[in-house]
């Protein structure tokens, strides 16, 4: 046989296998996402958080304990880097989604905008001043490699953040995305992540021992140009577009596949002009799903056609992809115990505090300022990206970063129960479906 044809069935055999191990893994990650939805469900939670939870029990935590041989066929034959970039386009998709879903005309109430800044800065400088303080004087305990203050600076960040795409998702779950709590919460949560990245840059910076001022500064003039440029050029744009692309969407409600081409073609160039700036791409995913929010019929065509898709089959691959990566059972001490119990109980108090101090100094009465501490709470998704940056950067231990992991799981499971008690009073919301 000539080599060069021996040396392509090599190449085409080793690529159809490692195409059957991905679609083993996406196989696996969507059958048990669904039944660990459908099981939180059973229990009053969001679908949600059984997904995250089942990422857990995917990981070396459980499924990795019981059947190494098993786990490691399924997840550690082949390289992470195909999973995670589905990931992330998944989370960018979502965030588009979430943008699209919620009514932001609340907010020319100036009370409602006052109340938005107030308890975003609020859940981030309380937070982040207990983190600062719990991760320095923890650091030669929990996380000795590191130089103490670029720990604390990351358990810091980690305690400020605000999950966005899950947050928004249990606001869709619960009905609240036109609610004026609901508007609050998220646009709150918006401007929190976006300071958290920034944070987050900030500190891998130092970390890094990279810290410039000046490009600090820069990055910061970036965000605002990009908004700048979104609102007053991207926006009007894409509404036309709209008006030119699709002709049938008032008539038949149905997405044509030119307009979807167009969208998508917004949302991945806003996704690499905020991956560009530093914040991240799935930023530009939210902003292109802002931008549009008030195309009513293009939200309802967009949910139609693609938004299902997008919540099952790719968001719980990042819940997947966290759970390889986490160990419970490294915990193996009381005292180790003792102190994750101590992260759960500060981060929560930090953001709970935070917010509903920032609520009833803006007027909401005490029913409302709950509400928010509630929904202010809510970490998981974007709280596993920080910590997974700070793993990578060796600035936290095994050993945090599965406290961490755990204090972003209980923050997140105690938001459906709580709006199940807080909701009532205020004569909002609904029981969650899944998808």
């Amino acid at each position: 046989m000539n080599p060069a044809t021996h040396a392509v069935q090599i190449t085409a055999h080793q690529n159809e296998a490692a195409l059957f191990l991905i679609l083993l893994q996406l196989a696996v990650i969507v059958l048990a996402a669904r039944v660990g939805g459908w099981l939180a469900r059973l229990v009053g939670q969001s679908p949600s958080v059984g997904e995250i939870i089942v990422g857990i029990v995917l990981g070396p935590s459980l499924f990795g304990l019981i059947a190494p041989g098993a786990f490691h066929f399924v997840f550690l034959s082949t390289p992470p880097q195909p999973m995670n970039v589905l990931s992330q386009l998944g989370l960018i998709l979502l965030m588009f989604q979430i943008g699209l879903e919620f009514d932001f005309t609340h907010l020319r109430v100036m009370q409602n905008r006052t109340a938005t800044i107030r308890v975003a800065l609020a859940c981030i400088a309380l937070p982040f001043a207990l983190g600062l303080g719990f991760g320095y004087w923890s650091a030669p305990v929990l996380s000795p490699q590191a130089p103490p203050i670029a720990a604390a600076l990351f358990v810091a960040t980690a305690f400020s953040i605000t999950a966005l795409p899950i947050l928004g998702r249990i606001l869709m779950e619960f009905n609240m995305t036109r609610e004026r709590i609901g508007v609050i919460a998220i646009s709150a949560a918006a401007i929190n992540d976006v300071v958290g990245w920034l944070l987050l840059a900030l500190v891998t910076a130092l970390a890094s021992a990279q810290f410039n001022l000046w490009q600090f500064g820069l990055k910061v003039f970036e965000v605002f140009a990009f908004a700048v440029f979104s609102w007053f050029v991207l926006r009007p744009f894409f509404k036309r577009l709209i008006v030119m692309l699709g002709g049938d969407l008032k008539r038949t409600g149905k997405l044509n596949g030119n307009l979807l081409a167009a969208l998508l073609l917004g949302i991945f160039c806003c996704a690499m002009s905020t991956y560009q700036i530093g914040i991240f791409a799935i930023f530009g995913g939210f902003a292109m799903g802002v931008l549009l929010h008030d195309e009513v019929e293009l939200v309802a065509a967009w949910r139609d056609k693609v938004g299902t898709f997008v919540l099952v089959f790719f968001l719980p691959i990042f819940f997947t992809y966290t759970g390889l990566r986490t160990n419970i059972g490294g915990l193996d001490s009381l005292a180790l115990w003792g102190w994750c119990a101590l992260t759960v109980a500060l981060a929560t108090f930090g953001k709970m505090a935070g917010a509903y101090g920032a609520a009833r100094w803006s007027g909401l009465n005490r029913h409302e300022a709950g509400l928010l501490a509630i929904l202010m709470n809510t970490r998981a998704l974007m709280e596993l990206i920080v910590i997974n940056v700070g793993f990578d950067l060796g600035v936290i231990s095994q050993n945090v970063f599965t406290m961490l992991v755990l204090m972003a799981i209980i923050s997140t499971v105690m938001t459906s129960p709580g709006l199940r008690a807080a909701l009532p009073k205020l004569g909002l919301g609904s029981v969650p479906t899944i998808p």
